[in-house]
């Protein structure tokens, strides 16, 4: 009975043993999506547009190699030298670009090529324009407001540069303000595709000052004399 049960312990975990190997053998296939990474963009270029931020690529192999796949690492890249300004196409070869456990191996990827739109680069200097919120304590009222430096320099795509007359800072709120109020703020370029070249912070000085007392009621006219009598 005891050498029975014996045997059958044995079978039970050799069982488990072949399961275990032939589990960890097998083949199976899993999809990933991987961000794309754009390379070598020429200096004068900038990207405005691109046809997705990520490439699904299908991978085949064993359980212990895909557990070895660390997702979180991939990215893929894509050479973008010698683009010139528009519509760029890259064909996608992610066998190519990724690195792999051994025993796997990419089965399919989508989509099948990227595009890419470009636009020269331009610089500009423009106005910045303090963003002021709130009102100032009852019985007071914003005076001058200055900034320096007044004006920065933005950089970006020329399309959009070209949009710009001002920027304008982060908001400063005067809400029951009593005084005069000074704050270093980031100035935002806002746009897609614009950036602060060189100037990221401006001094926003703002007047906060007593209302003038109310001018005094004008006195009431003295009544005009009546003219001559009737005889």
């Amino acid at each position: 009975m005891l050498r029975n049960l014996r045997y059958k312990v044995l079978a039970l975990i050799a069982a488990f043993g072949l399961w275990g190997v032939s589990h960890s053998t097998s083949s199976v296939e899993r999809g990933f999506d991987i961000p794309v990474v754009p390379a070598n963009v020429p200096e004068e270029l900038v990207i405005t547009g691109q046809s997705t931020d990520a490439v699904n690529i299908r991978v085949r192999g064993t359980n212990a190699a895909l557990r070895r796949l660390s997702v979180a690492e991939l990215e893929y890249p894509v050479d973008l030298a010698g683009a010139r300004p528009g519509n760029t196409e890259r064909e996608v070869e992610p066998a190519a670009a990724l690195t792999l456990p051994r025993g796997a191996q990419i089965v399919s990827r989508s989509p099948a090529s990227l595009e890419f739109t470009l636009e020269r680069e331009s610089t500009r200097a423009v106005k910045v324009r303090p963003d002021l919120d709130g009102q100032p304590a009852p019985g007071f009222l914003i005076g001058e407001v200055t900034v320096t430096p007044p004006r920065v320099r933005i950089a970006g795509a020329r399309s959009e540069v070209l949009r710009l007359s001002e920027v304008l800072t982060e908001t400063i709120d005067l809400t029951g303000a009593d005084a005069p109020l000074e704050r270093q703020v980031r100035a935002l370029p806002g746009g897609l595709h614009v950036w602060l070249d060189g100037v990221q912070e401006v001094v926003v000085r703002v007047d906060v000052l007593p209302e003038p007392p109310p001018e005094p009621a004008p006195e009431p006219a003295a009544p005009k004399r009546g003219g001559k009598g009737k005889t």
